[in-house]
């Protein structure tokens, strides 16, 4: 029975499956913007609020916390400078999701995981 565990396990072992997740969190958070499938965006978009949260927060703690799970000072530095003045005034849902339809060599359903300020480098020339 699984009484009182949350989350999805994703077809993962646990450590395989937090890997996966940091890595993944790593990447919406230096690209903005990835690929993948629905039930795995489901969970990264969990992680990836209470990181832009922590860094809402802005303090030395929230740093290291983020630190600890993000594991790469670059992108940890972009949260906490860029993203986090993008997101001061906004009090939650930082991502989207947007169902892509079913990938075509197992039909597994595929969705974009995003920001929701993300812009595409094409609108950001054009509006310059």
């Amino acid at each position: 029975m699984r009484h009182r565990n949350s989350g999805r396990r994703l077809g993962r072992t646990t450590p395989h499956r937090k890997a996966m997740v940091r890595n993944m969190v790593t990447s919406l958070l230096e690209h903005e913007r990835i690929v993948t499938t629905t039930p795995k965006a489901k969970e990264v978009r969990k992680i990836a609020d209470k990181m832009i949260t922590l860094a809402k927060r802005g303090d030395l703690h929230a740093r290291r916390q983020a630190l600890a799970f993000i594991r790469d000072s670059k992108i940890v530095s972009k949260l906490f400078d860029k993203l986090r003045a993008e997101y001061q005034d906004r009090q939650g849902g930082y991502t989207r999701i947007i169902q892509t339809g079913n990938r075509n060599g197992d039909a597994a359903p595929m969705a974009i995981l995003e920001l929701v300020n993300y812009q595409q480098a094409n609108e950001v020339e054009a509006d310059n």
